[in-house]
Order: structure tokens, then sequence, then C-alpha cells
């Protein structure tokens, strides 16, 4: 079987549409159809081969974070079940495949139902997002209740994640906008 996905085939080149066989869930994987893909900072250094740390070979997909419908599961595979909505941050980096397909092969480990209250789109937006501010806020600074934080660009994407995860921690948080210039 087949499916479309949008394959990188030289650092900082177009993004084409091309067909490409199906991925069949290996072993402790899933086979999800993707209904929605989110696009990070990460995913644009990839492009252009500036993320040693995330190194993959060419030609790839990119797409870190993405939500979709489980359709089929691997052996050993006992989380999830075809017809589970799921989201998750596992692509695009290493040997993975990236999330702008229609189908993905996913750790299971990795994946998440998807809360019933959150669209596929707003799913897909909070992996990266939600593990950058996490590893922070409750990692590194170790925020507490009582303490005050301010995040700086919380109107952007992790910042947003960052303050609302301080308020859920207790703490009091200031975040403040992060202006940016646009030239023509």
């Amino acid at each position: 079987m087949s499916m479309q996905a949008f394959v990188l085939r030289q650092y900082n080149g177009p993004l084409k549409l091309t067909d490409m066989p199906r991925p069949e869930p290996r072993k402790g994987e899933v086979l999800v159809r993707v209904a929605a893909a989110g696009l990070n900072p990460l995913d644009a250094k990839i492009r252009a081969g500036a993320a040693a740390h995330a190194r993959h070979p060419l030609p790839l997909v990119l797409g870190i974070d993405m939500a979709g419908v489980v359709e089929a599961v691997g052996e050993g595979v006992s989380a999830f079940k075809p017809g589970d909505e799921v989201y998750d941050g596992m692509g695009g980096v290493g040997d993975m495949q990236g999330s702008l397909a229609q189908y993905v092969s996913a750790d299971a480990d990795l994946l998440a139902l998807k809360p019933a209250n959150l669209l596929m789109r707003e799913a897909a937006a909070l992996p990266l997002a939600f593990i950058t501010a996490y590893s922070g806020i409750v990692d590194r600074a170790h925020v507490q209740a009582g303490q005050t934080v301010l995040v700086h660009g919380g109107t952007g994407g992790m910042g947003y994640v960052a303050a609302q995860l301080t308020k859920a921690l207790g703490a009091n948080v200031f975040a403040k906008r992060q202006r940016t210039r646009c030239r023509a």
C-alpha cells in the first residue's frame, strides 16, 4: 500500500508531495492515520541541516508532532486499538519518519490517547511545546507553589504552555509578549 508525504530531498530545499510506501507497524509500534501535524522551530533546523542532535538522513519526511487515529497495532501493543484517537511528538528526528504524511508508524511508548476536549489540530500543537516547557519549568527550575515566574515569549506556543504549567503548579506567573518585526 502507498501513501503521500511531503519529502525533503536536499537541505533547504522544497518539500515535495510524494507517493511512498505506507509504513507497517513493527513490534511495539502503532500505525496512525495522521489527522493533524505540528511544525516547530526544530523542524526548520532539521530542514536546514543545522540540527546535529536531530540528524536525519535524506530524503526525509519532517514533522515531530501529530494527532490522528490508530489504524493498526504491532505485536506486543495492548494499550491502543484501531479507532483510538492519539497524539505524540515522535517523528522527524533520527531515523523516524515525520508526521507530514498520511500515515506514521509510531513507538507505542511515545503515544498518548488524545483528550476528548481537544481538536486534532490542538493536540498536534502540544507535544514538543509541552516537553520543552516541562523540561524548563519542572526538571530544571523545579518551580514550586507560591514562587513567581516570568515567562518570556508567553504568547508563543511553548511560552503559552509554560505559563499554563507554571500556574497549574501553584506558582504566580507573569508572561511577557515577545515582539517581532517583519521586514519586507
